[in-house]
């Protein structure tokens, strides 16, 4: 029961910190280094630039992704998440850059993509180091150009997302 709460005692201590901090989420911790990220990302998240977080699998890159979100302009806009190693390639494109009807046997229907649906908002792109090599430039010709071509389709379409991603490579 006592080394309990010692831990109960710990982990509030733990959290105080974070919770001083509006707009943190669920990221938690006191230490040094722990406020050290909390400082960048309060510095990074008022821009519109793009990030890339690295680190071990488990290691909060999608909670931090969220902080940014949060504290950005974009806060109060769409958070979509997606995890580029969980689907197949062609998967992957009609769900980041939209679908024509009629592009392929089963697009019975037009459907936007996950980068028009963060408009606005913030597209965070998890594990993108294991995104395949060829659907690396059409994702490096949408982020240059902001507009992306819809699967089957004829026209460019403007998008205004933040991207953050991320990678344990």
């Amino acid at each position: 029961v006592l080394a309990h709460a010692r831990a109960s005692e710990d982990a509030k201590g733990m959290r105080r910190s974070s919770d001083e901090r509006p707009g943190l989420g669920a990221l938690i911790g006191g230490s040094l280094p722990m406020e050290q990220l909390y400082d960048v990302i309060e510095r990074v998240a008022p821009s519109h630039a793009s990030v890339l977080l690295r680190g071990e699998s488990g290691s909060g890159k999608e909670l931090i992704a969220r902080a940014l979100h949060a504290l950005s302009p974009r806060g109060g806009q769409p958070f979509v998440a997606i995890n580029c190693a969980a689907m197949p390639d062609a998967l992957l494109e009609s769900e980041l850059f939209s679908v024509e009807r009629g592009a392929f046997t089963d697009a019975k229907v037009s459907r936007a993509g996950l980068m028009r649906q963060a408009h606005g908002g913030t597209l965070f792109l998890d594990e993108i180091g294991d995104m395949s090599p060829q659907l690396q430039p059409k994702l490096l010709r949408a982020l240059q150009e902001r507009c992306v071509r819809a699967v089957g389709g004829e026209r460019e379409i403007p998008f205004d997302t933040r991207i953050i991603a991320a990678t344990h490579r």
